[in-house]
Protein backbone atom coordinates (compact mmCIF):
# COMPACT_ATOMS: atom_id res chain seq x y z
CA UNK A 1 0.00 0.00 0.00
CA UNK A 2 1.80 2.46 1.26
CA UNK A 3 5.74 3.19 -0.58
CA UNK A 4 7.12 4.94 2.35
CA UNK A 5 10.58 3.64 1.63
CA UNK A 6 11.33 5.71 -1.50
CA UNK A 7 8.78 7.81 -1.90
CA UNK A 8 6.06 9.66 0.55
CA UNK A 9 2.21 9.97 -0.51
CA UNK A 10 -1.05 11.18 1.21
CA UNK A 11 -2.95 8.39 0.66
CA UNK A 12 -3.29 5.24 -1.17
CA UNK A 13 -6.49 3.12 -2.00
CA UNK A 14 -7.65 -0.47 -2.66
CA UNK A 15 -11.00 -0.27 -3.67
CA UNK A 16 -12.44 -3.28 -5.01
CA UNK A 17 -16.11 -2.61 -5.46
CA UNK A 18 -16.55 -1.22 -8.94
CA UNK A 19 -18.84 1.13 -7.98
CA UNK A 20 -17.28 2.73 -4.81
CA UNK A 21 -14.04 2.98 -7.51
CA UNK A 22 -15.97 5.98 -9.96
CA UNK A 23 -17.38 7.57 -6.28
CA UNK A 24 -13.96 7.96 -4.55
CA UNK A 25 -12.77 8.69 -8.24
CA UNK A 26 -14.65 11.71 -8.50
CA UNK A 27 -14.91 12.68 -5.15
CA UNK A 28 -11.01 13.19 -5.16
CA UNK A 29 -10.81 14.72 -8.33
CA UNK A 30 -13.17 17.15 -7.36
CA UNK A 31 -11.68 17.45 -3.66
CA UNK A 32 -7.98 18.20 -5.52
CA UNK A 33 -9.34 21.11 -7.14
CA UNK A 34 -11.35 22.66 -4.64
CA UNK A 35 -10.69 21.43 -1.42
CA UNK A 36 -7.54 22.53 0.76
CA UNK A 37 -5.85 25.20 2.72
CA UNK A 38 -2.93 27.01 1.57
CA UNK A 39 -0.64 29.40 3.74
CA UNK A 40 1.88 32.00 2.49
CA UNK A 41 4.78 31.72 4.89
CA UNK A 42 5.92 35.53 4.67
CA UNK A 43 2.41 37.56 4.18
CA UNK A 44 -1.48 36.98 4.37
CA UNK A 45 -3.82 36.91 1.31
CA UNK A 46 -3.99 40.60 0.10
CA UNK A 47 -6.19 42.98 1.70
CA UNK A 48 -9.28 44.18 0.03
CA UNK A 49 -8.53 47.13 -2.15
CA UNK A 50 -11.06 49.87 -2.92
CA UNK A 51 -12.45 50.79 -6.16
CA UNK A 52 -13.17 53.73 -7.55
CA UNK A 53 -15.92 53.85 -10.06
CA UNK A 54 -15.84 56.93 -12.43
CA UNK A 55 -19.39 58.96 -12.90
CA UNK A 56 -21.70 57.89 -15.46
CA UNK A 57 -21.00 60.34 -18.26
CA UNK A 58 -25.15 61.29 -18.70
CA UNK A 59 -25.07 62.66 -14.98
CA UNK A 60 -21.44 65.23 -15.22
CA UNK A 61 -23.37 68.02 -15.19
CA UNK A 62 -24.93 67.04 -12.18
CA UNK A 63 -21.76 65.80 -10.37
CA UNK A 64 -18.07 66.45 -10.55
CA UNK A 65 -16.44 63.77 -7.68
CA UNK A 66 -15.88 60.19 -8.24
CA UNK A 67 -18.05 57.88 -6.98
CA UNK A 68 -15.98 55.37 -4.48
CA UNK A 69 -17.38 51.84 -3.71
CA UNK A 70 -16.18 49.73 -1.03
CA UNK A 71 -16.61 45.72 -2.12
CA UNK A 72 -18.15 43.11 -0.46
CA UNK A 73 -15.38 41.24 1.70
CA UNK A 74 -14.34 37.91 0.18
CA UNK A 75 -15.21 34.82 2.03
CA UNK A 76 -13.04 31.70 2.65
CA UNK A 77 -13.49 29.91 -0.41
CA UNK A 78 -13.44 32.79 -2.34
CA UNK A 79 -9.77 33.17 -1.25
CA UNK A 80 -8.66 29.92 -1.49
CA UNK A 81 -10.00 29.76 -5.01
CA UNK A 82 -7.76 32.93 -5.74
CA UNK A 83 -4.68 31.33 -4.39
CA UNK A 84 -4.89 28.38 -5.88
CA UNK A 85 -5.50 30.51 -9.21
CA UNK A 86 -1.96 31.88 -8.91
CA UNK A 87 0.01 29.05 -6.78
CA UNK A 88 1.78 27.82 -9.82
CA UNK A 89 3.33 31.29 -10.55
CA UNK A 90 6.93 32.69 -10.16
CA UNK A 91 7.47 34.47 -6.97
CA UNK A 92 10.16 36.30 -4.87
CA UNK A 93 9.64 34.72 -1.33
CA UNK A 94 12.47 33.32 0.74
CA UNK A 95 9.83 30.31 1.45
CA UNK A 96 7.38 29.64 -0.42
CA UNK A 97 4.95 26.70 1.32
CA UNK A 98 1.62 25.92 0.83
CA UNK A 99 -1.02 22.74 1.90
CA UNK A 100 -3.26 20.82 0.35
CA UNK A 101 -5.50 17.86 1.38
CA UNK A 102 -8.67 15.97 1.26
CA UNK A 103 -10.62 13.11 2.37
CA UNK A 104 -10.01 9.21 1.28
CA UNK A 105 -11.35 5.87 1.39
CA UNK A 106 -9.40 2.14 1.12
CA UNK A 107 -11.08 -1.20 2.39
CA UNK A 108 -7.97 -1.25 4.70
CA UNK A 109 -7.39 2.14 6.18
CA UNK A 110 -11.18 3.27 5.30
CA UNK A 111 -12.18 6.92 5.90
CA UNK A 112 -9.26 9.42 6.58
CA UNK A 113 -8.05 12.63 6.08
CA UNK A 114 -4.94 13.60 4.60
CA UNK A 115 -2.48 16.33 4.64
CA UNK A 116 0.40 17.53 2.20
CA UNK A 117 2.73 20.61 2.21
CA UNK A 118 4.73 21.71 -0.49
CA UNK A 119 8.01 24.33 -0.26
CA UNK A 120 10.29 25.83 -2.34
CA UNK A 121 13.12 27.89 -1.54
CA UNK A 122 16.72 28.87 -2.69
CA UNK A 123 19.85 29.70 -0.65
CA UNK A 124 21.12 31.74 -2.95
CA UNK A 125 18.23 33.98 -4.00
CA UNK A 126 20.57 35.76 -6.73
CA UNK A 127 20.46 32.21 -8.98
CA UNK A 128 17.65 32.21 -10.81
CA UNK A 129 18.45 29.78 -13.25
CA UNK A 130 19.23 26.80 -10.91
CA UNK A 131 16.38 24.76 -9.84
CA UNK A 132 15.04 25.71 -6.12
CA UNK A 133 15.04 23.06 -2.95
CA UNK A 134 12.33 21.58 -2.23
CA UNK A 135 11.01 19.80 1.41
CA UNK A 136 7.63 18.47 1.76
CA UNK A 137 5.43 17.66 4.33
CA UNK A 138 2.94 14.90 5.05
CA UNK A 139 0.54 13.66 7.38
CA UNK A 140 -2.69 11.43 7.04
CA UNK A 141 -5.06 9.86 9.50
CA UNK A 142 -8.05 7.62 9.70
CA UNK A 143 -10.61 5.67 11.30
CA UNK A 144 -9.39 2.41 12.11
CA UNK A 145 -6.33 4.39 14.05
CA UNK A 146 -4.39 4.83 10.54
CA UNK A 147 -1.68 7.76 11.07
CA UNK A 148 1.54 8.75 9.38
CA UNK A 149 3.63 11.90 9.57
CA UNK A 150 6.96 12.26 7.75
CA UNK A 151 8.98 15.11 6.03
CA UNK A 152 11.21 14.67 2.76
CA UNK A 153 13.25 17.34 0.97
CA UNK A 154 16.28 17.77 -1.45
CA UNK A 155 18.50 20.53 -0.47
CA UNK A 156 20.53 22.12 -3.43
CA UNK A 157 23.66 24.02 -1.98
CA UNK A 158 24.88 27.49 -4.23
CA UNK A 159 25.88 26.32 -7.46
CA UNK A 160 24.79 22.79 -7.14
CA UNK A 161 28.12 21.97 -5.25
CA UNK A 162 26.75 19.76 -2.73
CA UNK A 163 22.85 18.16 -2.18
CA UNK A 164 21.65 17.04 1.31
CA UNK A 165 18.50 14.69 0.58
CA UNK A 166 16.34 13.64 3.81
CA UNK A 167 13.68 11.12 4.27
CA UNK A 168 11.76 10.54 7.68
CA UNK A 169 8.62 8.87 8.72
CA UNK A 170 6.71 7.15 10.88
CA UNK A 171 3.47 5.10 10.81
CA UNK A 172 0.76 3.19 12.13
CA UNK A 173 -0.87 0.69 9.52
CA UNK A 174 -3.48 -2.16 9.12
CA UNK A 175 -2.03 -4.10 6.52
CA UNK A 176 -1.89 -7.74 5.20
CA UNK A 177 0.70 -10.40 4.76
CA UNK A 178 1.28 -12.70 3.07
CA UNK A 179 4.42 -14.72 3.31
CA UNK A 180 8.12 -14.21 1.66
CA UNK A 181 9.11 -15.01 -2.37
CA UNK A 182 6.18 -14.97 -5.33
CA UNK A 183 5.05 -18.65 -4.71
CA UNK A 184 3.84 -17.21 -1.08
CA UNK A 185 2.61 -14.12 -2.11
CA UNK A 186 0.55 -15.31 -5.34
CA UNK A 187 -1.26 -17.74 -3.00
CA UNK A 188 -4.86 -15.51 -1.74
CA UNK A 189 -5.46 -18.15 1.12
CA UNK A 190 -2.06 -16.62 2.84
CA UNK A 191 -3.72 -13.50 3.62
CA UNK A 192 -2.79 -12.61 6.86
CA UNK A 193 -4.09 -9.56 9.06
CA UNK A 194 -1.16 -7.50 10.23
CA UNK A 195 -1.05 -4.41 12.08
CA UNK A 196 2.24 -2.66 12.71
CA UNK A 197 4.32 0.36 13.76
CA UNK A 198 7.48 1.74 11.67
CA UNK A 199 9.42 4.32 11.33
CA UNK A 200 12.71 5.12 8.97
CA UNK A 201 15.45 8.22 8.38
CA UNK A 202 17.60 8.22 6.11
CA UNK A 203 20.01 11.54 4.64
CA UNK A 204 22.86 11.39 2.27
CA UNK A 205 25.07 14.23 1.29
CA UNK A 206 26.07 14.51 -2.16
CA UNK A 207 29.64 16.05 -3.30
CA UNK A 208 29.14 17.23 -7.29
CA UNK A 209 32.91 15.65 -8.54
CA UNK A 210 32.69 16.67 -12.50
CA UNK A 211 29.20 18.13 -14.02
CA UNK A 212 26.04 15.89 -12.98
CA UNK A 213 28.35 13.52 -11.47
CA UNK A 214 27.64 13.55 -7.12
CA UNK A 215 28.99 11.04 -4.67
CA UNK A 216 28.48 11.08 -1.33
CA UNK A 217 27.67 9.06 2.23
CA UNK A 218 24.12 8.37 3.94
CA UNK A 219 23.01 6.49 6.78
CA UNK A 220 19.89 5.01 7.53
CA UNK A 221 17.75 3.35 10.43
CA UNK A 222 14.22 1.14 10.07
CA UNK A 223 12.45 0.04 13.14
CA UNK A 224 9.45 -2.15 12.43
CA UNK A 225 6.79 -3.85 15.24
CA UNK A 226 4.26 -6.34 14.92
CA UNK A 227 1.33 -4.86 17.04
CA UNK A 228 -1.48 -7.17 15.93
CA UNK A 229 -0.81 -10.51 13.92
CA UNK A 230 -3.80 -12.82 12.99
CA UNK A 231 -2.25 -16.30 11.64
CA UNK A 232 1.07 -16.18 13.16
CA UNK A 233 1.92 -19.75 11.80
CA UNK A 234 2.34 -17.60 8.53
CA UNK A 235 4.35 -15.53 10.00
CA UNK A 236 6.89 -18.39 10.82
CA UNK A 237 9.76 -17.59 12.68
CA UNK A 238 9.87 -13.78 11.53
CA UNK A 239 11.20 -11.45 14.37
CA UNK A 240 7.79 -9.71 15.51
CA UNK A 241 10.46 -6.51 16.54
CA UNK A 242 13.16 -5.23 13.85
CA UNK A 243 15.91 -2.62 14.49
CA UNK A 244 18.63 -2.21 11.68
CA UNK A 245 21.52 0.71 11.34
CA UNK A 246 23.63 1.42 8.28
CA UNK A 247 25.59 3.21 6.35
CA UNK A 248 27.12 3.49 3.17
CA UNK A 249 27.69 5.23 -0.27
CA UNK A 250 25.78 6.57 -3.02
CA UNK A 251 26.47 7.55 -6.85
CA UNK A 252 24.52 9.25 -8.99
CA UNK A 253 24.48 10.94 -12.30
CA UNK A 254 21.55 13.84 -12.64
CA UNK A 255 21.20 15.78 -15.60
CA UNK A 256 17.23 16.80 -15.23
CA UNK A 257 16.36 20.23 -15.59
CA UNK A 258 14.26 19.86 -12.31
CA UNK A 259 13.78 16.98 -9.90
CA UNK A 260 10.31 17.16 -8.64
CA UNK A 261 8.72 17.40 -12.69
CA UNK A 262 11.32 16.29 -14.86
CA UNK A 263 11.03 17.79 -18.93
CA UNK A 264 14.30 16.04 -20.48
CA UNK A 265 17.57 14.82 -19.03
CA UNK A 266 18.79 11.95 -17.03
CA UNK A 267 18.61 10.43 -14.18
CA UNK A 268 20.72 7.49 -12.82
CA UNK A 269 22.45 6.02 -9.37
CA UNK A 270 23.60 3.37 -7.65
CA UNK A 271 23.74 2.47 -4.00
CA UNK A 272 25.68 0.18 -1.41
CA UNK A 273 24.25 0.17 2.04
CA UNK A 274 25.83 -2.18 4.95
CA UNK A 275 23.81 -2.98 7.91
CA UNK A 276 26.11 -5.47 10.17
CA UNK A 277 26.17 -6.88 12.91
CA UNK A 278 28.71 -4.93 14.68
CA UNK A 279 25.83 -2.38 14.65
CA UNK A 280 23.70 -3.73 16.74
CA UNK A 281 21.92 -5.33 14.13
CA UNK A 282 20.46 -8.36 14.84
CA UNK A 283 19.66 -9.19 11.16
CA UNK A 284 22.60 -8.33 9.19
CA UNK A 285 22.98 -8.06 5.45
CA UNK A 286 23.83 -5.39 2.66
CA UNK A 287 21.84 -3.46 -0.08
CA UNK A 288 23.35 -2.03 -3.67
CA UNK A 289 20.16 -0.23 -5.60
CA UNK A 290 20.38 1.03 -9.13
CA UNK A 291 18.30 3.11 -11.19
CA UNK A 292 18.04 4.30 -14.51
CA UNK A 293 15.68 6.90 -15.23
CA UNK A 294 15.39 9.26 -18.62
CA UNK A 295 12.62 12.15 -20.24
CA UNK A 296 12.18 13.07 -23.58
CA UNK A 297 9.79 15.53 -25.39
CA UNK A 298 8.17 13.18 -28.27
CA UNK A 299 5.55 16.11 -29.47
CA UNK A 300 4.15 19.44 -27.77
CA UNK A 301 3.00 19.27 -24.15
CA UNK A 302 4.21 15.20 -24.57
CA UNK A 303 7.02 13.76 -22.03
CA UNK A 304 8.46 10.29 -22.53
CA UNK A 305 9.57 8.90 -18.98
CA UNK A 306 11.47 5.76 -19.02
CA UNK A 307 12.75 3.69 -16.00
CA UNK A 308 14.30 0.68 -14.62
CA UNK A 309 15.48 -0.20 -11.10
CA UNK A 310 16.49 -3.02 -9.08
CA UNK A 311 17.00 -4.01 -5.46
CA UNK A 312 19.04 -7.08 -4.43
CA UNK A 313 19.96 -7.78 -0.46
CA UNK A 314 22.71 -9.76 0.74
CA UNK A 315 22.68 -11.50 3.82
CA UNK A 316 20.08 -12.22 6.43
CA UNK A 317 17.41 -9.29 6.13
CA UNK A 318 13.91 -9.38 8.06
CA UNK A 319 10.27 -9.56 6.71
CA UNK A 320 10.34 -5.40 6.90
CA UNK A 321 13.83 -5.09 4.93
CA UNK A 322 12.90 -7.06 2.38
CA UNK A 323 12.66 -5.81 -1.21
CA UNK A 324 8.79 -4.97 -1.45
CA UNK A 325 7.02 -4.82 -4.83
CA UNK A 326 3.97 -2.12 -5.18
CA UNK A 327 3.40 1.50 -3.91
CA UNK A 328 3.23 4.79 -5.59
CA UNK A 329 6.25 5.24 -7.35
CA UNK A 330 7.02 1.65 -9.37
CA UNK A 331 4.25 -1.01 -9.83
CA UNK A 332 1.35 1.34 -9.10
CA UNK A 333 -1.68 -0.61 -9.20
CA UNK A 334 0.06 -3.93 -6.63
CA UNK A 335 -0.82 -4.33 -2.76
CA UNK A 336 2.80 -3.40 -1.86
CA UNK A 337 4.04 -5.81 0.51
CA UNK A 338 2.33 -8.52 -0.74
CA UNK A 339 5.11 -9.62 -2.85
CA UNK A 340 8.44 -9.69 -1.02
CA UNK A 341 11.69 -11.07 -1.33
CA UNK A 342 15.56 -10.65 -1.09
CA UNK A 343 15.76 -9.23 -4.63
CA UNK A 344 13.81 -7.38 -6.64
CA UNK A 345 13.36 -6.04 -10.67
CA UNK A 346 11.31 -3.19 -12.18
CA UNK A 347 10.67 -0.98 -15.38
CA UNK A 348 8.07 1.12 -16.38
CA UNK A 349 7.34 3.50 -19.34
CA UNK A 350 5.38 6.57 -18.83
CA UNK A 351 4.26 9.04 -21.08
CA UNK A 352 3.08 12.72 -19.53
CA UNK A 353 0.52 14.89 -21.91
CA UNK A 354 -0.13 18.52 -21.18
CA UNK A 355 -3.72 18.67 -21.64
CA UNK A 356 -5.07 22.69 -21.02
CA UNK A 357 -3.09 25.12 -19.30
CA UNK A 358 -2.42 23.51 -15.90
CA UNK A 359 -4.09 19.99 -16.35
CA UNK A 360 -2.12 16.87 -17.75
CA UNK A 361 -2.67 13.20 -17.55
CA UNK A 362 -0.59 10.40 -17.63
CA UNK A 363 -0.57 6.63 -19.02
CA UNK A 364 1.82 4.00 -17.98
CA UNK A 365 2.97 0.30 -18.78
CA UNK A 366 5.29 -1.86 -16.20
CA UNK A 367 6.32 -5.39 -15.10
CA UNK A 368 8.73 -6.09 -12.30
CA UNK A 369 8.96 -9.28 -9.78
CA UNK A 370 10.30 -9.92 -6.26
CA UNK A 371 12.82 -13.04 -6.18
CA UNK A 372 15.22 -14.96 -3.45
CA UNK A 373 17.55 -15.44 -6.55
CA UNK A 374 18.39 -15.78 -10.22
CA UNK A 375 16.54 -19.57 -10.30
CA UNK A 376 13.35 -17.80 -8.50
CA UNK A 377 13.02 -15.05 -11.22
CA UNK A 378 10.56 -17.09 -13.38
CA UNK A 379 7.38 -15.15 -13.81
CA UNK A 380 6.53 -11.56 -14.87
CA UNK A 381 4.29 -9.09 -13.22
CA UNK A 382 2.26 -6.92 -15.64
CA UNK A 383 1.42 -3.42 -14.61
CA UNK A 384 -0.31 -0.52 -16.45
CA UNK A 385 -2.57 2.45 -15.63
CA UNK A 386 -3.64 6.18 -15.91
CA UNK A 387 -3.53 9.42 -14.15
CA UNK A 388 -4.66 12.84 -13.75
CA UNK A 389 -2.15 16.10 -13.35
CA UNK A 390 -3.06 19.50 -12.08
CA UNK A 391 -0.36 21.49 -11.48
CA UNK A 392 -0.35 22.58 -8.06
CA UNK A 393 2.74 25.06 -7.87
CA UNK A 394 5.65 25.69 -10.41
CA UNK A 395 6.74 22.19 -11.35
CA UNK A 396 5.13 20.35 -8.48
CA UNK A 397 2.21 18.47 -9.63
CA UNK A 398 -1.18 16.73 -7.41
CA UNK A 399 -1.12 13.43 -9.14
CA UNK A 400 -4.24 10.78 -8.71
CA UNK A 401 -3.41 7.70 -10.38
CA UNK A 402 -5.33 4.69 -10.91
CA UNK A 403 -3.27 1.44 -11.27
CA UNK A 404 -4.02 -2.15 -12.54
CA UNK A 405 -1.88 -5.61 -11.87
CA UNK A 406 -2.54 -9.18 -11.88
CA UNK A 407 -5.01 -11.35 -10.85
CA UNK A 408 -7.75 -8.23 -10.76
CA UNK A 409 -5.72 -6.46 -8.30
CA UNK A 410 -5.82 -2.21 -8.47
CA UNK A 411 -4.76 0.72 -6.24
CA UNK A 412 -6.58 4.51 -6.24
CA UNK A 413 -3.04 6.57 -4.94
CA UNK A 414 -3.27 10.70 -4.20
CA UNK A 415 0.26 11.92 -4.63
CA UNK A 416 2.45 14.90 -5.30
CA UNK A 417 5.70 14.99 -7.66
CA UNK A 418 5.93 12.36 -10.10
CA UNK A 419 6.08 8.77 -9.48
CA UNK A 420 9.59 9.15 -11.13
Amino acid sequence: MFNFATNYYLCTCLVRDIYMKKIVLLFLVLCCAAIGYSMDIESTMPSDTLYVASADIDDVATTDTAVSETPKKKNFFNKVIDYFADANKKNDKKFDFSVIGGPHYSSDTQLGLGLVGAGLYRIDRSDTIMQPSNVSIFGDVSTVGFFLLGVRGNNFFPKDRFRLNYNAYLFSFPSSYWGIGYEQGDNDGNQTNLKYFQARFRVDFMVRVVKNLYIGPLLIFDFAKVKELSRPNVFGDQPQVVRNYGFGAMMSFDNRDVVTNPHHGVYAYLTQMFRPSWMWNDYAFSTTEFGFSTYHKVWRGGILAYQLTGRFNFGDPAWAMMSRLGGSNSMRGYYEGRYRDKHMLTTQLELRQNIYHRIGGVVWVGAGNVFHNKETFKKILPNYGLGFRWEFKKNVNVRLDYGFGKKGQSCFLFNINEAF
